[in-house]
Order: C-alpha cells, then structure tokens, then sequence
C-alpha cells in the first residue's frame, strides 16, 4: 500500500478490518515506528481524527508532529504558474516538499467549500499533497471521502459476527449543509463486503451515483428500517443542487420507536452528532457510538502499520 486515499489503495479491504480487529483484541503495539515521525496536516477541526490517529502512532513507537495549517502556517497557493503577488505566500508544491523532509509519513484532512461541486470532488488539496510528497500520505478526511473512518466502521459491524448483515445508511436532518464525505466513503467500503446494503433519504438528498451502483434506496425511513442490524446515520447536503439543504416535511431524526422496527439493530454514527435532531438522546445513549470512536485508534494502527511495513 503507498497512500491510503480510498478503498481502492486497499488490495484486500477484508484483511485490513481483520488487522484492525487483531490489534484490538491484542492491544498489540510494535516498534516497527521507532525513529519515525508521523506529521498530521489539519485544514479544518478535528477530535476523534487528531487524538486517534495519535494515539495509534505511539502505540507504533512514532514521534507525532501536528500543524493546523489554515491557523497556523502562511497562506497557501494551489495553482501551478501563479504570479504570487496577492495574499497568498507558500505555494503547495514547496509546503508539501519541506514537511516530507520531517515525517516518514504524512496525513491529511481537508474539507469542501460546498459551492462548487466540480472543484470539491476533484480533490485538488489532497492530490497536491500526494503528487508533491516523498512520503506515503493518509487522507485524514478529505473534501469527498473519509476512509479511516470507514475502515473503522466495518471492523465495527464484523466485531458482531453477523453473517450478511443488513446494514441501513440513513440521512438525518442537520442545521448546518455537511459534505458526502462519509456516506460516499461508508457506501464505497461497505459494497466489498457480504452486507445487504440500503441506503434511504429524502428526494433531493441523492448521493453521486458513482457510490450509490447496486445499493437499494428508498426515500421511506421506516421502510428501510425494518429488520436492519444497523442503522449507520449520518447528515449530508444535496449532491444535485450541490452544498444546499432541500427542506424535507417528514421527520427523519431518529428514534428509539423507529429503532424498534430494526432486528434489535444497533445504531451508528461517526460523532460528532447533534443530540435530539440526528438522533435522540435514548437511541445514542444505547448505540455503538462510542466503540466506534475508540476503534478510530486501531484501524489507524493498521493503516499505519501496514504503510510502514509496505514503504
């Protein structure tokens, strides 16, 4: 593996969930990261991505270098053959170059400005770092998928040992647009496995088709929910009339009610969440959220266990 950007830089997505789940159950560190640095490149906030991915390091035995570029670094330029007289000092080229000389690998996270659709999924920030960088680099979320976190939510589901679970994706309401990022990623990585996949929103809440082949959708809630072992919720903005939120007329905050519909399903979410409006506090307070924010720290152990190893 040279980057981990996506399901498709995983030559066998399965192996890596197994890996994830064999450094759980063996709370297994290494020293394979002595004398090596980890350097975490931050566009937007970050909690269960910085302290995870971290955490995960030192159990490798690495040092871990952390900058809030946008905060903390010179305003960058992304455009090659710019004339760098306005308010931008470094260009990408030259900030991506210096950080490869002080880490063996890198990761970043960026976000969409979800005003311009064709800019946003072009992924221009995290293509600059991996076509500069010397060093393999880790999409620590990026303006259209989040794999970590998919990784992460599949060793979740297989921690159940159900058998060609049933798996919902559900959108939930939101005060504020948010990116496709997780719902792409989650739909690109749960399509490799045996899961019975459903994914259910609103009209005008469709996702890019290019993650949405072969997956069932339904615009009924509750529909989707019967039988489901899980229920991954997550909030997201229109694709179609990219970055705007429709207004939708039915209630799809989720309840305990709507969760007795599912097979005893138990409930997901990538946190953070917005208490009584994604789900109600009773649902949350009984979900797998929180297993799935402490299994952040092993699926990034293995992803960096396995760059180290494949460098």
């Amino acid at each position: 593996m040279k980057h981990f950007i996506s399901v498709h830089d995983v030559e066998h997505p399965q192996s890596l969930v197994q890996q994830t789940l064999e450094i759980k159950a063996n709370a297994r560190r290494s020293e394979i990261g002595r004398n090596k640095t980890l350097a975490l490149i931050f566009f937007n906030p970050s909690l269960r991505t910085r302290l995870s991915t971290q955490k995960a390091a030192t159990n490798l035995g690495m040092d871990v270098i952390v900058m809030n570029i946008s905060k903390d670094g010179w305003n960058i330029e992304f455009e090659d053959g710019s004339v760098m007289d306005g308010s931008t000092q470094e260009h990408i080229k030259d900030a991506v170059q210096v950080i490869s000389g002080y880490c063996d690998i890198m990761g970043v996270r960026t976000f969409p400005n979800l005003k311009d659709l064709q800019e946003d999924y072009q992924e221009k920030v995290l293509k600059k770092f991996v076509e500069h960088a010397n060093v393999p680099v880790i999409s620590l979320e990026s303006t259209t998928l989040h794999p970590l976190q998919s990784l992460t939510d599949l060793a979740t589901i297989a921690e159940s040992k159900i058998q060609k679970p049933n798996v919902v994706l559900s959108w939930a309401p939101h005060p504020k647009a948010l990116p496709q990022a997780v719902p792409n990623s989650f739909l690109q990585w749960i399509t490799k496995t045996d899961a019975d996949v459903t994914l259910t929103h609103p009209k005008g809440y469709e996702l890019c088709e290019d993650f949405t082949g072969g997956v069932a959708i339904t615009n009924d809630q509750q529909e989707a929910l019967a039988g489901a072992d899980f229920v991954y919720t997550k909030s997201w903005s229109s694709y179609s009339q990219y970055g705007q939120t429709p207004s939708v007329e039915d209630d799809w905050t989720v309840s305990q009610q709507k969760m007795n519909l599912t097979n005893n399903g138990k409930f997901m979410h990538c946190l953070p969440i917005r208490r009584n409006v994604v789900a109600t506090d009773e649902v949350i307070d009984q979900s797998l959220v929180f297993e799935q924010a402490k299994n952040r720290e092993f699926a990034a152990q293995a992803v960096l266990q396995k760059l180290l190893e494949d460098f």
